[in-house]
């Protein structure tokens, strides 16, 4: 298939950016993992927004520079206004594909969407804009110019069978992050396929040592949405109760209570109005509970963390324009698949500061690829260029899939390694994550129904030696990126880190703005 622009990802960022780019006027193809509508994390969600009234403009003001103070230096003012702005002007143009609510006054709320309907608003646009839709269609690898920019994909059919060949001018890379398969509700299909695919194009990453973001669950379930543990009560194995720090972040304290034993916790401290509006906000959230006869709001039980990588963290592929371009010609990178510092900083950005960067970010990419595919159409001859897990660098023999995830997640997701970082664990980690890479790079590769669960695991392994590579170049703590041998912010680290390669992992700082070109 020929298109000039290819968008590969189906979620909020894809979809924004594949309607962006077809009112644009390029042709438009979005191939998606699963079901574009369905799939991925916001499908699963009740997400807010970053929604800030422009008037009186003190409000934006006030709310920007807020966010530069917990940022920890690495956002940037001007990037925070355009995504505030864009947000605003957005969301009230899916009136028609989206039922928005109203509060007493009769004022539409357009900040918190219901995600199951967003999602399928979102999919019901790209489809009257004439958006050709390929889903269960997962991308492997992307095909290149002899130029070096990047001109399309090659995929497999899940479900038609055979493989799939998009010629494009340019491409969006909206993918999603990924939690390393950690059982975070609406993130299996995210895997961190366009790190990699990006990365074997050239593309470096930034911020990928901010990636501890965890969210507390009851344990043996996959329910992670989050709003209601503000009013949790956490108790130890004895009954006594476990002391959590003003704020929102109870994370740490929560994991070392975990290190040494089971957690308990209730909700209820939870107002009653908010009880209330839980089943429209988040209507999944009780199912668990209802199946094991608990009232959360009265009986304890018991939580656990997992690990939300760079879903809920802040890195990903490196942005040098203003169009969400990467330092790939022809490469454009949205939501999570792009790193998120411009706007969030070292902190997480919560829902809200992800969608709204979602919303903007995706729109920037389409636009900007739709201007790129027009100078530059797709055209034949473009080559392949996908490795690991696909073209071996030796004699392709069987590798132990399941052997490698639990390598990546073994050094990924523990609290004591990820959370309580240390620079002698963090080189033990880069090592163990580093052979397993020379041997897959080395032998993997999928074939038959392996085939994508191999790319995939390629995938997550370089994610995870970028993210602990760049951990160990970070010789501080900032943000979310705590270090139990550095236990100070360093002025030396106001800058961003920058991490790539695939054979051999390197890493440098970012003296530069974010709007400078490589050079």
């Amino acid at each position: 298939m020929t298109a000039d622009v290819l968008v590969i990802g189906g979620g909020l960022a894809a979809t924004w950016a594949a309607s962006a780019a077809r009112r644009a006027g390029a042709s438009v193809i979005l191939v998606d993992k699963g079901h574009c509508g369905t799939s991925g994390v916001t499908a699963t969600a009740g997400p807010g927004h970053w929604w800030v009234p422009p008037d009186p403009a003190e409000l934006r003001e006030t709310t920007i520079r807020n966010r530069l103070k917990s940022g920890f230096g690495l956002n940037d003012p001007e990037w925070m206004a355009r995504v505030l702005a864009l947000t605003w002007e957005s969301l009230p143009t899916l009136e028609g594909f989206y039922d928005f609510s109203t509060d007493e006054n009769g004022v539409k709320q357009y900040r918190a969407l219901r995600g199951p309907e967003y999602m399928r608003a979102l999919r019901k646009l790209v489809d009257s804009l004439g958006v050709t839709v390929l889903d269960h269609s997962p991308a492997l690898e992307l095909l290149q110019r002899a130029d070096g920019s990047v001109s399309g994909a090659r995929g497999i059919r899940r479900q038609a069978g055979g493989h799939w060949q998009v010629n494009a001018g340019a491409v969006v890379m909206a993918t999603g992050g990924t939690s390393f398969l950690s059982r975070l509700l609406g993130s299996h299909t995210n895997t961190g396929d366009g790190y990699l695919m990006a990365a074997e194009a050239g593309a470096e990453l930034s911020g990928m040592e901010f990636t501890t973001y965890y969210t507390v669950a009851p344990v043996r379930s996959t329910m992670t949405r989050s709003m209601s543990y503000a009013f949790a009560t956490y108790y130890d194995e004895d009954g006594a109760v476990i002391p959590m720090p003003p704020g929102p972040d109870t994370t740490r304290p929560l994991a070392r209570a975990m290190l040494k034993g089971h957690v308990f916790c209730d909700l209820a401290r939870t107002p009653e109005d908010i009880r209330g509006r839980v089943p429209t906000i988040s209507p999944n959230f009780m199912l668990p509970f209802r199946r094991w006869g608990i009232d959360p709001y009265k009986d304890r039980f018991e939580v656990t963390l997992h690990g939300e990588g760079t879903i809920r963290g802040i890195g990903g592929l490196r942005i040098v324009g203003e169009d969400c371009v990467t330092s790939v010609p022809g490469l454009y990178a949205a939501g999570d698949t792009a790193t998120r510092e411009l706007v969030a900083g070292a902190i997480s950005g919560g829902g809200n500061i992800n969608s709204a960067w979602a919303v903007s970010s995706g729109q920037w990419a389409g636009r900007g690829a739709a201007r790129f595919a027009a100078e530059n159409p797709a055209a034949s001859g473009a080559r392949p260029i996908g490795q690991a897990g696909l073209r071996p660098a030796t004699v392709p023999s069987d590798v132990d899939l399941g052997a490698a995830r639990s390598a990546i997640q073994g050094e990924m997701l523990p609290y004591d390694k990820n959370i309580f970082r240390s620079g002698h664990a963090l080189k033990r980690s880069a090592e163990t994550l580093d052979a397993a890479w020379a041997e897959f790079d080395a032998r993997a590769r999928g074939v038959g129904d392996a085939l994508l669960r191999t790319r995939e695991t390629a995938a997550m392994l370089a994610t995870a030696r970028w993210c602990v590579a760049s951990a160990l170049a970070r010789d501080e703590s900032r943000g979310m990126h705590q270090r139990e041998d550095r236990p100070q912010t360093d002025p030396r680290f106001d800058r961003r880190i920058l991490v790539g390669g695939l054979d051999k992992v390197w890493t440098r700082s970012d003296y530069g703005r974010a709007l400078e070109l490589a050079s």
